[in-house]
């Protein structure tokens, strides 16, 4: 059957915009290079028209580079014409690329939004304003227990603020009259030890050699303890 009727040909599946415009930027580089090849050519034909003088040789030189200048001219329209082909061609893949990324953005946003729903089934309002009040409540709770251990046991609670500040005045304006007068506040001052010889009124200390009681009238007496010779008794 196949020799009969043959095999049927696979189509070719259409240039992409980027062949195309490959394409289209090589035969735009041909042409460029054929313009430059002219242009070394007028340059030189130039030059010869500068050095030939006026007659049959200048005039021929002059229509060779009229027909260069003319193909010049031909090749210049055609690279125009296919810089213009690239132009729409980069247009429309620039058209196409945004397209493609608006259909990536378009699927991301909508597999989002399902997870978005997911996600919000779970998480409620409701539940989250009564979450915040108890946390409310028990930082309340908080501080009031901070409070109340915190509370002193020896202040009682009737006591004035501005009594209190009038006694810190006060004492203030002591502390600096003492500081002014002794240089140097009283609490600061080492205590003084009192006289302990004054409070007991303890007679003073005798400086000379004791003498007893009852003998203060009797008869001296030496170094031995015998009875002391006079020295009138002595000398005679």
């Amino acid at each position: 059957m196949k020799k009969i009727f043959g095999v049927k040909k696979e189509k070719e599946p259409p240039p992409s915009v980027n062949d195309a415009s490959d394409r289209i930027n090589k035969r735009g580089d041909t042409v460029d290079e054929k313009i430059k090849k002219l242009d070394a050519e007028l340059s030189r034909y130039k030059e010869q028209i500068k050095r030939t003088r006026p007659g049959p040789a200048q005039e021929a030189v002059k229509a060779r580079a009229m027909r260069v200048l003319k193909q010049k001219r031909m090749y210049e329209g055609q690279r125009d014409m296919l810089y213009n082909q690239t132009f729409n061609l980069d247009q429309v893949a620039f058209a196409s690329e945004g397209i493609k990324d608006a259909q990536q953005t378009m699927s991301a946003l909508k597999s989002a939004n399902q997870e978005l729903k997911g996600m919000m089934k779970s998480v409620k309002i409701q539940d989250i304003d009564n979450m915040q009040d108890e946390m409310m409540d028990l930082m309340d709770v908080s501080n009031e227990i901070q409070e109340t251990l915190g509370r002193s046991y020896s202040v009682p609670d009737d006591i004035d603020e501005e009594e209190l500040m009038g006694e810190l005045d006060a004492l203030e304006a002591d502390m600096g009259m003492e500081t002014e007068s002794d240089g140097m506040p009283s609490y600061l001052q080492p205590d003084k030890e009192p006289d302990l010889d004054s409070e007991l009124n303890l007679p003073s200390a005798p400086s000379g050699q004791a003498i007893p009681a009852g003998r203060s009238h009797a008869q001296a007496e030496d170094e031995m303890g015998l009875p002391a010779v006079p020295r009138s008794t002595i000398r005679g």
